[in-house]
């Protein structure tokens, strides 16, 4: 279990706390940090394991140990966690570094001791007592049941909005609506009055006193009273960008309307948005916020949906080299225009989207983005090698069918780092192959199309495949030709690895260890030796233990 350095508990617990001045060291650096630099995903994880307080698990009675870190806020949630090490990065990192267990609740991931499996969203439970095999959605439906049942707990929806500064001192921004009458007080303007516009002026620059640019247009500041008539100044901070971002999107249904937000059929016919994604840094606030103004439209009637949007994800940051925030100061900051201009569009484009997972952040690597740069041209050269015939050659039908399918699930799940992977990995074996069809590299430049437009489109025309490849048909796979019918095994002695072998996929016990006993290396390794244990792994692995 983890609280924030701030949580309340901690005085509660403190006469039991037998290291409260390590503890009260922790709390003075945590408070030095702000609540972005405290939870970047990329920084080294801290902590104080507090002795003499120990937590229990409410629904196994054992006891856990309770630390205190900096990546958990108490502004956040209820401030304290249950971590999941094998299944949350930065769990995983800070379980490491305190030589924590890390269990494996949710099949699917290669290795959890060596790195997180975050992806198992629709995955099977595991090591989970009566909930063992059910699938992610399926358990937490079974787990609040049996909670509620034993009166351990209940299902709840919390919401809690956090403060935010709404003005801001410049002159860029939507300007708020109010005036300061010495009489009347602050007054809205009416609305026969909006929207209210900026004024046209020549320069932006802030002011020396800290005050708004707008402060000094005083034709523009100066007006009257909507109430009594009266002298009244307008207020001349402006709203933050993340303002006008929380509704924005309701706007692009009718752009044009001089009447209202938007038509009640075009609001009807577009909203919710289907999937809005966002920069990481704002995922928390901006949809704590823009949900909060869309609720407010649906209040007074202005929008039809109760929701903005049915889905919200988050792209991962880019780091710098040396794996931290890219900025000025740290002398890291990577200009697109001059990789551009050195590697080409093409090549920006695909390593943006190959550096990583989507959803996590990532550190930019020079030397990578020159293996895009290669795969590109391979690509471009890919047109001196077509072979005649408009099919699938016999040697690839089936790894293309299995590129299909991968590129197209991997691309509507934002996976697009293994879906280019997928695609490199074909272009290796067109080249073992040294040659390719054109139904080969038409499928190839359509699926290639979406991370590398400019030069799959050149490649589209040179090869006059007809038309525009982005209004190409997308190509489709058979289901039953991206089966393998045989997989390779590695062949162990004692835990080591001495050969490999390829057979049937689901070939009897005994028939593979028959097979790998008859294999060479295995045969001399064991000579003259006895076999205590016999271990095979289906489709993985055959390990013999002989001494």
């Amino acid at each position: 279990m983890v609280i924030s350095p701030e949580h309340p508990y901690i005085e509660k617990w403190a006469p039991n706390i037998k290291n409260m001045d390590e503890v009260r060291a922790y709390q003075q650096e945590a408070a030095k940090k702000s609540d972005f630099e405290r939870t970047e995903i990329n920084k080294d994880k801290t902590g104080v394991r507090l002795d003499g307080v120990m937590g229990i698990n409410p629904v196994n009675d054992k006891e856990i140990p309770i630390f205190i870190s900096d990546y958990v806020l108490t502004s956040y949630g209820t401030g304290a966690i249950m971590a999941v090490p094998a299944h949350d990065t930065r769990d995983w990192e800070f379980a490491k570094k305190f030589n924590l267990p890390i269990i494996e609740v949710v099949a699917g991931g290669e290795d959890v001791q060596k790195e997180a499996f975050t992806d198992c969203a629709t995955g099977k439970l595991v090591n989970s007592g009566f909930i063992t095999g059910m699938s992610v959605e399926d358990a937490k439906k079974a787990m609040t049941e049996w909670l509620e049942k034993e009166g351990k707990g209940r299902e709840k929806v919390n919401f809690k909005l956090r403060d935010w500064v709404f003005s801001r001192q410049r002159y860029w921004g939507e300007p708020i609506p109010i005036v300061k009458c010495e009489k009347c007080g602050y007054v809205p303007l009416p609305e026969s009055e909006l929207p209210l516009r900026l004024p046209n002026v020549d320069s932006y620059e802030p002011t020396d006193n800290g005050e708004s640019p707008l402060s000094k247009m005083t034709d523009w500041v100066n007006t009257t009273c909507p109430c009594c008539g009266g002298p009244a100044k307008r207020e001349t901070d402006t709203m933050p960008q993340w303002a006008g971002s929380s509704w924005y999107f309701l706007r692009y249904t009718d752009p044009h309307n001089d009447k209202a937000l938007a038509s009640k059929e075009a609001l009807e016919y577009w909203t919710p948005v289907d999937w809005y994604n966002g920069g990481m840094e704002h995922t928390t606030l901006h949809l704590l916020y823009s949900r909060f103004w869309h609720k407010f439209l649906y209040d007074i009637g202005v929008v039809p949906t109760s929701e903005p949007y049915m889905k919200r994800t988050s792209h991962g940051m880019i780091l710098g080299e040396n794996g931290e925030k890219m900025s000025k100061s740290r002398g890291n900051v990577v200009n697109p225009d001059e990789i551009v201009d050195r590697y080409g569009a093409d090549t920006m484009r695909l390593y943006e989207m190959f550096i990583g997972d989507f959803e996590k952040a990532a550190p930019w690597n020079s030397d990578s983005i020159k293996g895009c740069k290669r795969f590109v041209e391979r690509y471009w050269n890919l047109q001196e090698i077509v072979a005649d015939g408009d099919g699938y050659s016999s040697d690839l039908e089936a790894l293309m069918h299995k590129t299909i399918k991968k590129v197209t699930e991997d691309i509507d799940n934002l996976k697009c780092n293994t879906a280019i992977a997928a695609m490199m990995t074909l272009l290796n074996k067109v080249y073992e192959k040294k040659s390719i069809t054109r139904a080969e590299l038409r499928d190839l430049t359509i699926m290639l199309n979406p991370f590398a437009p400019h030069v799959t489109e050149e490649l589209w025309e040179k090869m006059d495949f007809g038309g525009a490849v982005h209004d190409a048909k997308w190509p489709e796979y058979d289901e039953s030709k991206t089966v393998e019918n045989s997989v390779e095994i590695v062949l162990q002695i004692m835990g080591k690895v001495r050969s490999r072998m390829t057979i049937p996929v689901d070939m009897p016990k005994d028939e593979v260890i028959a097979l790998a006993k008859a294999d060479e290396k295995i045969a001399a390794a064991i000579e003259g030796k006895t076999i205590k244990k016999e271990i095979y792994v289906p489709n993985k692995l055959v390990n013999i233990v002989a001494v």
